[in-house]
């Protein structure tokens, strides 16, 4: 069985556009591929990937796999199978919810499994983009699939051990009315397929009934053990008569891209916490003499997989890992000029993630050192992202937070703080001002709003920053709206912002960060405190 189709030829951009200055003599890019940099925001205004076609190819792909298999699939769902905000940065023109979106149109052929690990919420691990527990991730996700007709069969939580959290999991899946299986650890796993593939071993596990063609399982990150329950469901399916299959669906890597295409390389930007690598697919190579691009984790189960397969069936249908995968987004890719520009900046965004939590004690030296390298492959700077040197110039001479925005229209915008603003607020108010027409001279928020609150904020609730953060801007915006005619222009141009992209001079709160990030901005910081209590020390 082997992967279907291909990126095939990509369409030209359909704009000649200026290079922007570190790119035009990079011999990496083709000469069509040189052309499509302007300064600032391309990546915001043109789109590189057709979310149509990919949602009805998909949908062929994975009706084919189906029917492969004789009507029955357990489909493994890595990655985010929702709020995927890295695909829609990456591939502009990918929605962030498309992939949901497309199960939702064969909702009469699905079902859901919810795979979580005990470990996992024994330690209450957090979704970092998010930051929410992995337990509350699972409930989240099953409101999701719920909200768009597709039916939740069950949650396993996989490596079982008891304990309280695990406890109030349970609790709260009976609460609401949600099937919950217990999986447990296979001594010798994955190495043992004697072991595995008998009664003291997947045997041991709760089997969950379902009877649609089509198994969606999926998990709230990785590691959650997602393959270990589709095969533990296709060995108590045979059990029981039924022939069912396995399939794979991974957004990324690409496997039909080039192992370095920027698209890859911010991949393994992405993943640089767990040590994911692209490589190219030995098994693929050897099996049909074309390389293929998987990455380590898949390439280094794929005997076991196989091996487990062919315990239970007698032979393996694969030959390869990326043969188990149906991805097709490499084939809905329609201007590789545009999408290779959006990966080299999330490569840059990821730089700058790594670089803060190292400075907070977060992430290792070597994660910083990866994510270098990762850079040097893609031909990045941070440097490049047009937005970082604006705001770098400016601060050297300012004597507070800098904080700037590059507009979909390559305009840069840069806001200090303020007494009565942050340096996002302050940054976020002259960018409304300026995609509104709204003049310099004017206040978005007069003082007889502004005022009363800050005094508020000072003299009872005690904060020594009384200052608007983001998420007050907005709604003292909002106040304001309701009776000053520029406000409310402002305020019906804030969509604009979406997709711009943002850095600090210093880091920013978490809850500044998650603001931002709600009105869509991509956020970054340099690796700076902003004052002393950044640190945990002083006022």
């Amino acid at each position: 069985m082997r992967a279907s189709g291909s990126g095939g030829p990509l369409s030209p951009p359909s704009m000649r556009l200026r290079c922007r200055r570190g790119y035009g003599n990079d011999p990496s890019l083709t000469s069509d591929a040189q052309v499509f940099l302007y300064a600032g925001g391309l990546s915001n205004v043109r789109t590189g990937f057709d979310a149509q076609a990919y949602s009805d190819v998909q949908k062929k792909r994975i009706r084919e796999r189906v029917s492969d298999f004789g009507g029955k699939l357990y489909m493994e769902f890595g990655g985010k199978l929702f709020d995927d905000h890295h695909a829609s940065r990456v591939l502009p023109g990918f929605r962030p919810d498309a992939k949901i979106e497309m199960l939702a149109s064969m909702k009469d052929e699905i079902e859901a499994i919810i795979v979580i690990s005990s470990p996992d919420v024994l330690k209450n691990k957090v979704r970092g983009d998010l930051g929410i527990t992995y337990d509350v991730e699972v409930m989240r996700m099953i409101g999701s699939f719920d909200s768009r007709g597709m039916k939740v069969r069950g949650v396993v939580i996989t490596r079982y051990e008891p304990g309280h959290a695990v406890k109030a999991l349970e609790n709260k899946l009976a609460d609401a009315d949600v099937g919950c299986f217990r999986h447990y650890a296979i001594e010798g796993y994955p190495r043992c397929t004697d072991k595995i593939v008998s009664k003291d071993g997947f045997g041991r596990n709760d089997f969950v009934a379902t009877e649609r063609p089509l198994v969606v399982v999926a998990a709230p990150g990785p590691g959650s053990g997602k393959m270990a329950v589709c095969l533990s469901q296709m060995y108590h399916d045979n059990l029981r008569g039924v022939r069912s299959g396995y399939a794979k669906f991974e957004t990324f890597p690409v496997w039909s891209l080039p192992l370095d295409h920027p698209v890859n390389i911010a991949y393994e930007a992405a993943t640089a916490d767990i040590g994911d690598a692209n490589m190219i697919d030995p098994f693929h190579l050897r099996a049909y003499g074309e390389e293929a691009v998987n990455y380590n984790r898949d390439v280094e189960a794929f005997p076991v997989l196989n091996a487990i397969m062919a315990e239970i069936y007698g032979e393996s249908p694969y030959r390869s890992p990326t043969d188990m995968g149906v991805n097709t987004v490499g084939q809905c890719i329609t201007d590789d000029a545009v999408v290779s520009f959006a990966a080299r900046m999330e490569i840059v965004r990821r730089y700058f993630r790594a670089m803060c939590d190292n400075r907070q004690g977060t992430a290792p030296d070597s994660i910083v050192s990866r994510m270098e390298e990762l850079m040097a492959r893609a031909r990045v700077r941070p440097e490049d992202r047009a937005v970082v040197p604006a705001v770098r110039s400016r601060a050297t001479s300012a004597s507070a937070p800098i904080c700037g925005i590059e507009l979909n229209d390559g305009r840069i915008v840069v806001g200090e703080a303020a007494q009565s603003v942050d340096a996002p607020s302050k940054m976020i108010l002259k960018a409304l001002k300026a995609v509104s027409g709204v003049g310099d001279g004017i206040h978005l928020l007069p003082d007889d709003i502004v005022d009363p609150a800050v005094k508020a904020k000072r003299d009872v609730l005690g904060n020594s920053s009384p200052g608007f953060h983001v998420d007050e801007t907005v709604i003292a915006l909002a106040v304001a709206s309701r009776t000053y005619p520029s406000a409310e222009k402002a305020m019906s141009n804030l969509d604009a912002l979406k997709g711009c992209e943002v850095h600090s001079s210093v880091m920013l709160s978490s809850v500044t960060e998650a603001a931002m990030r709600s009105l869509g901005m991509n956020v970054t910081s340099e690796p700076v405190y902003r004052n002393r209590a950044q640190y945990g020390v002083g006022p």
